[in-house]
């Protein structure tokens, strides 16, 4: 076995690997989701999870890919050029094999490995979308939204990032998708929750807003944990490559580096929560971390440790106020705080890479502004257009029962 044998095997497997880490993400989602609902919804929110990871994964080869990485523009790279070829076929050789460039040199995996990383960054966006919308949105009209989203919407600005399109050309930096993956999660997951609205119970006359809390608290904790491991995935296997002594020394700082973030962020909320209620609110801190790793994750490879430490504290005190800002003064009704940890913190995620980086300030703005609008404007477009011909909310009744009753026929906790 000559080297570059050795070289494609490892690079290969660890493709694989990273991306079995994200996929497993799909679980913390779960987790995190069923803790934070009421028990009547919790089965609901599992099957909303195990369906939307399908649907993404099969909508991702059938034409994501495709467009995420086709082989020109049009439109100085606005959009992908419909027409070029691609095959998820197996290669019959190692000639046919994904090629890609490192500061180090150029490296080679295989295209199914490329395809499958890839593919579990599409769910995981999805997923972001089942959390906010959680207690009140149907199933098949948010299977219908998943459809588009991860087919059409996701890969089109994907294709600007990564696929060297638009936002790539100029100058825009975003390592593992704080933007790219987080914000256009939760610019959907905005824009769903426009047309959605809240649950019921969920604000009173005056304006004000009740506290709805979950259900198993240990679960969502357990969910966290789960996202914090697959976040190694997320952003160590974004380095595409281990073969090397430089490139795995990379790969070492980025995981070094994602680990500090989340507990920077982790600490930060639970310092502010004390400072401002007396009380270290759990689901503060659970968020804090989510909020950590979300805003290291467009540039983790530059910082140091102490830098990645602060980057994720300020995440931290970030998500906390946003929480707290979209819930009482926007009307926003958020079950799990997606849309703060992914989408606010996912802002702040892109715009801080130029303080550790040669990155531009304009460029990064002009990533999140272009992510934030095309998603949210056709995610928003998408679900009116779906409300239209199949309600999405579910009504008084089916809420007041339980949405595992009327959506899957099962309860997640029958004893009770």
């Amino acid at each position: 076995m000559d080297f570059f044998e050795v070289q494609f095997a490892l690079d290969t497997f660890y493709a694989v690997m990273a991306g079995a880490l994200v996929m497993w993400m799909a679980a913390g989602f779960t987790m995190l989701e069923a803790g934070m609902v009421r028990a009547k919804n919790a089965s609901e929110i599992v099957t909303k999870n195990l369906g939307l990871y399908s649907i993404a994964c099969i909508m991702y080869l059938t034409c994501g890919f495709y467009l995420m990485y086709s082989s020109g523009d049009h439109l100085n790279g606005l959009l992908p050029k419909i027409g070029s070829h691609w095959s998820l076929a197996v290669p019959e050789d190692t000639v046919a094999a994904m090629q890609y460039q490192a500061e180090d040199g150029v490296g080679y995996y295989a295209e199914q490995a490329d395809f499958f990383f890839q593919v579990v960054f599409v769910a995981t966006a999805m997923s972001i979308v089942s959390g906010a919308v959680a207690g009140r949105m149907k199933m098949l009209p948010f299977f219908l939204f998943a459809v588009v989203l991860t087919g059409f919407i996701y890969p089109i600005q994907g294709y600007w990032n990564w696929g060297e399109g638009f936002l790539n050309q100029n100058g825009y930096s975003d390592y593992a998708g704080s933007g790219t993956v987080h914000l256009c999660g939760a610019a959907a997951a905005l824009a769903v929750v426009t047309v959605l609205g809240a649950r019921n119970g969920k604000y009173n006359s005056d304006g004000s807003a009740n506290l709805i809390p979950g259900s198993n608290i240990p679960m969502a904790a357990l969910g966290v944990w789960i996202l914090w491991l697959g976040w190694f995935g997320f952003n160590g296997g974004s380095e595409l490559k281990v073969s090397t002594g430089g490139s795995a020394i990379a790969v070492a700082q980025v995981f070094m580096n994602t680990n500090l973030a989340a507990t920077g962020g982790v600490v930060a909320t639970l310092l502010t929560s004390l400072i401002k209620t007396g009380k270290m609110d759990i689901t503060m801190a659970m968020n804090g971390a989510i909020a950590g790793l979300v805003a290291i994750t467009a540039g983790p490879s530059a910082p140091s440790g102490g830098e990645a430490v602060i980057i994720g504290a300020v995440g931290g005190v970030i998500v906390y106020f946003s929480i707290l800002f979209f819930e009482r003064t926007l009307k926003v009704d958020d079950p799990v705080g997606a849309i703060s940890a992914h989408g606010t913190v996912g802002i702040y995620g892109v715009m801080v890479v130029p303080l550790t980086s040669d990155a531009t300030f304009g460029a990064q703005l002009l990533g999140v502004v272009l992510i934030a609008g095309f998603t949210y404007g056709m995610s928003l477009l998408t679900i009116y257009v779906i409300n239209l011909f199949m309600p999405i909310r579910a009504s008084d009744t089916e809420q007041e029962v339980g949405l595992d009753l009327t959506e899957t026929g099962v309860e997640a906790y029958p004893d009770f």
